[in-house]
């Protein structure tokens, strides 16, 4: 797109709307990308920036608003340690090799705890997102069928290092895995997967607790919810960056 010297994102998002009115409607729910990280509205952008709209997203935090996660900070180990972060989407299937191979890439012997999260695909509806509760109230009582999941992959691997750096420096474990589905997903399957490896178990519980409620507030990952008769897009307002304080 063509703008004015001295744009900002937020006059690209109205150029944009101007071209398809209707995505204007939810412009409250909207956060921005610049060039693959979030952007506050009034920032500027230059010849050659990429400008992104993150609708909400697949998941919203399970803390309250405002709310830091929990645990403190902790001290690496002493002497040198080689840090290992897979961070991935795929297509295919997360089964029990998967799950394997992500427990093994990350142990080390000197670790001695392991958390695992896995999330799975379930058959009764989640929380909509705002503009799709007319949707999900026909929808109600309906058995889901699967999940389907769309993401903005390169921003999302950025949002997951972040996170990953966040956890090394807040839990001082640098040993985790995640990965997340994309496509279809049928109930029952596993769609995301995290695997944090530290020397104790405290320190592996709050590092992948964080890891996934971080993922979901800040991911630009979204998902819908497919019915034998329709579908409904769930999720909450994206958090841009950790909360303040935690």
């Amino acid at each position: 797109m063509e703008l004015a010297d001295g744009a900002t994102v937020a006059d690209a998002w109205a150029a944009v709307v101007a071209l398809f009115p209707a995505l204007g409607t939810d412009t409250p729910y909207v956060r921005y990308g610049r060039n693959g990280t979030y952007a506050a509205a009034d920032e500027p952008v230059a010849d050659g920036d990429e400008v992104s709209c993150i609708p909400p997203v697949a998941g919203g935090s399970s803390l309250a608003e405002g709310e830091p996660a929990a645990g403190g900070r902790a001290a690496k180990e002493p002497g040198a340690r080689t840090r290992v972060v897979l961070l991935e989407f795929t297509e295919h299937p997360i089964d029990a090799a998967a799950l394997v191979r992500l427990v093994d890439a990350t142990a080390s012997p000197r670790d001695g705890a392991q958390a695992v999260f896995i999330g799975r695909t379930r058959e009764t509806s989640g929380t909509p997102a705002p503009g799709e509760e007319a949707e999900a109230a026909r929808h109600a009582g309906q058995r889901v069928l699967r999940l389907e999941y769309e993401a903005y992959e390169s921003m999302a691997l950025a949002v997951f290092e972040a996170i990953a750096a966040e956890i090394g420096e807040r839990f001082g474990v640098d040993r985790l895995a995640i990965v997340h589905r994309t496509g279809s997903v049928a109930v029952g399957e596993v769609s995301v997967a995290i695997v944090v490896t530290a020397p104790h178990r405290d320190a592996a519980f709050d590092a992948c607790r964080y890891a996934i409620d971080e993922l979901k507030a800040r991911a630009p990952i979204w998902k819908a919810e497919q019915f034998e008769d329709g579908s409904v897009w769930l999720g909450a307002p994206a958090r841009e960056g950790p909360v303040v304080g935690s």
